[in-house]
């Protein structure tokens, strides 16, 4: 039985001419409400009934009956208690109460509780299915106790073994009885945690495929644009190329031409003497198209060479080696041209 106390304030609460001004307005409903916290009173003395201003999401302020008190847990001998406040609704019995879990300044909600919101709003499948007279105060917080048994809404407690349900990975603890032994009620509620996780999961899982997939995306772009920095390159050393290829057909026309229109006595006359046969001794092992078709060989690799350091394409050890070896090679033909340049053949 409840405590005269607690009897006492119950009833100078919803008299009529109580001081706290109290939303319930019809006496019938008043008449209930007693009956309803006397009973759960008795069944719950750890509870203390009180009053305050409570404020819907609306904004509508109102003026109501609640009890509060700590929900023992059973799962270990450790187990904190979880401290609740249950309002009565402005239309109780036919609205369901509101429930509040309200941790202690050293506690914290859970932000991953399938029946408690940060705020520390309570919902579960049995206050979404409240209907007068089927619902009442000690049976709601029977299954809020089992519930939090197994899934302790606060931060603090971490259960000691967790069970994976449906698609997902981490779900409601391994305390919750098999669907085939359990009641209707709490086979609702094993339901109900196990959507929740589930959902959690998958919303989880499409967040690291939403990042794996952003990383990729700007991964793509780089490829994208250093593909179109090679493709800029590629063309630009395209028309380089024509364009030296051009150069050196006017010049093998100018070497043409010029053996074309020039005799040998000529030849001897300009270079003089024995050096004729050690010209045309050099012209045949080496001829000058060669040498020009080398040298600019040479500087279209060392162009190239150039491009792929600054990319990154080769090591700054092997491009020093290569451009050493191509330099000696270059120095030999253009020396050579220039020799032969200044023997007056070119001229």
């Amino acid at each position: 039985m409840a405590s005269p106390t607690k009897i006492q304030f119950i009833e100078q609460a919803l008299s009529s001419d109580s001081p706290f001004n109290l939303s319930y307005l019809d006496p019938n409903q008043k008449w209930v409400i007693r009956n309803h916290l006397l009973s759960f009173l008795q069944d719950f003395p750890n509870f203390t009934p009180n009053f305050g201003t409570f404020v819907h999401n609306d904004g509508m302020a109102v003026n109501l009956l609640c009890v509060t008190g700590e929900l023992r847990i059973s799962a270990t001998p450790n187990t904190p208690l979880v401290p609740i406040t249950i309002w009565l609704h402005e239309n109780h019995p036919f609205m369901a109460p509101i429930v509040f879990v309200s941790p202690n300044y050293n506690d914290r909600i859970r932000s991953d509780h399938p029946f408690v919101y940060l705020s520390g709003s309570t919902t579960c499948p049995y206050l979404q299915t409240w209907a007068h007279p089927r619902s009442s105060l000690p049976v709601l917080v029977r299954n809020l106790t089992r519930l939090f048994t197994h899934d302790h809404p606060l931060t603090q407690y971490s259960p000691a073994a967790v069970q994976t349900t449906g698609s997902g990975s981490g779900g409601i603890s391994s305390g919750f009885a098999h669907p085939s032994r359990v009641s209707k009620r709490e086979a609702l509620d094993r339901l109900a945690g196990a959507a929740y996780y589930d959902v959690a999961n998958f919303k989880a899982g499409a967040q690291r495929e939403i990042e794996e997939l952003r990383k990729l995306r700007a991964e793509m772009r780089k490829r994208v644009e250093f593909g179109e920095r090679v493709i800029g390159g590629l063309e630009t050393e395209k028309e380089e190329l024509k364009n030296r290829g051009s150069e050196m057909a006017e010049q093998a026309d100018v070497v043409r031409n010029w053996l074309r229109f020039n005799d040998r006595e000529e030849l001897v006359a300009a270079i003089g003497g024995d050096e004729i046969e050690k010209a045309f001794e050099i012209v045949e092992c080496e001829s000058v198209l060669e040498c020009l078709a080398g040298d600019t060989a040479i500087e279209d690799t060392i162009y190239a060479m150039d491009k792929g350091i600054e990319m990154g394409l080769m090591s700054f050890e092997s491009y020093v080696k290569q451009i050493r070896s191509l330099a000696r090679e270059q120095f030999y033909k253009r020396a050579f041209l220039l020799k032969f340049r200044d023997s007056n053949v070119l001229r």
